[in-house]
């Protein structure tokens, strides 16, 4: 068992830290999702963790014993290790492991510590007026993404320093990923397409997470974006996974600022005037109120009669309001017009058929003034 554990130990010790480099990001979303979740999920989340601090320690001691491994066959599995042989590899080498552990541990601290306030700042001024909510979604977008990106940049640099200082050739290892990813780069392609996808989403600022979006088909609340995909919650709760590359047009309803876009219908018989005039006062009610008043930047009002429909005519109402409350404003507004029609004995009408049997409507009339 120790032969095979030795011979093959320098895959081992990549497998396991690349691994290990996967959970440690695994955990780090982890971690995110479940703080944002009520109280009642942090049992849970505390089972959860020490899962993965036990898997984090299991692969942490392979490598630590595949490099082991490596140094004893140098000197021969069945050689003894003697003090003074440990003494003396920890003379030549402990010092350098240990400085580059420190410089990891330094580089890990840096980036946690000085990358979100030097993302605030260089998000301080809104561009086109973006607002206060806006910067912040796009300053968490962007953390997330670059932390991801840093920390693993950071491991992989690490581990590729301690193989150096080991005296294990790092030319062939590269090599073999470079072959490797040769290979796998043939039927990767969508892989690329959905990379250069996102990296395109984070430039332009097309979308952050908290945005309601309609991208591929798909609208729903955006949870996550990362360089390979989008993930979307609809109002059925359902999570959507939406590859970057399968990403044509992006519909954003909630950039900058939304708007209210209302139809109400009234019956034909209604005085038109009487009830734009009913439905501005509502308006202009509600946009006084300290409730909506912080939520309305423009009174909704009526813009036009925009339809002659089927069994009335549809008055268009239009205003703008704070990202994503579109849709409380306009629950509110249906809610206090019906109201307000009721109190002004102006009707909604509803769909309406008149059926006639065997005569037609000029015979129905004939007849009635006959027997009249």
């Amino acid at each position: 068992m120790w032969e095979w554990f030795t011979s093959n130990s320098t895959w081992i010790m990549l497998v396991s830290a690349f691994l290990l480099v996967a959970l440690l990001v695994m955990r780090d979303r982890a971690s995110k999702k479940t703080s944002e979740k009520d109280s009642k999920l942090k049992k849970p989340s505390t089972y959860l963790t020490v899962v993965f601090w036990i898997i984090e320690a299991i692969l942490l001691a392979l490598v630590a014993a595949s490099l082991w491994a490596i140094i004893v066959s140098r000197e021969g599995i069945g050689t003894l290790i003697t003090p003074e042989m440990v003494t003396g590899w920890l003379k030549e080498h402990g010092s350098a492991i240990l400085f580059i552990l420190l410089l990891g541990l330094a580089l890990w601290y840096g980036l946690t510590r000085f990358l979100p306030p030097l993302l605030t700042r260089l998000m301080v001024h809104p561009v086109r007026g973006e607002s206060l909510e806006g910067i912040k979604k796009r300053t968490a977008t962007l953390r997330n993404v670059f932390m991801s990106i840093g920390k693993i940049t950071i491991i992989i640099i690490i581990l590729f320093m301690i193989l150096d200082e080991m005296k294990i050739p790092i030319a062939p290892i590269l090599a073999g990923f470079g072959i490797a990813g040769i290979a796998v780069g043939f039927g990767a392609q969508y892989l690329i397409k959905d990379l250069i996808a996102g990296v395109f989403v984070l430039m332009e600022n097309q979308y952050r997470v908290g945005d309601v979006v309609k991208i591929a088909d798909v609208s729903g609340l955006v949870e996550e974006i990362n360089l390979r995909k989008t993930v979307l919650r609809d109002l059925d709760g359902i999570v959507h996974h939406v590859p970057n590359g399968e990403i044509r047009v992006a519909s954003n309803f909630t950039r900058h600022f939304s708007r209210v876009n209302l139809n109400i219908s009234v019956s034909y018989n209604t005085d038109l005037d009487h009830a734009i005039n009913v439905i501005n006062r509502v308006c202009r009610e509600m946009s006084a109120e300290d409730k909506w008043s912080k939520v309305i930047r423009t009174v909704p009002q009526v813009l036009r009669v925009d339809k002659f429909g089927d069994s009335g005519i549809e008055l268009k109402i239009t205003g703008d309001v704070k990202p994503i409350e579109q849709w409380n404003v306009m629950g509110e507004m249906r809610l206090r017009l019906k109201k307000a029609f009721e109190a002004e004995s102006i009707e909604i009408p509803w769909p309406h058929m008149k059926v006639y049997f065997g005569n037609s409507p000029d015979d129905v009339r004939k007849t009635g003034q006959k027997d009249g």
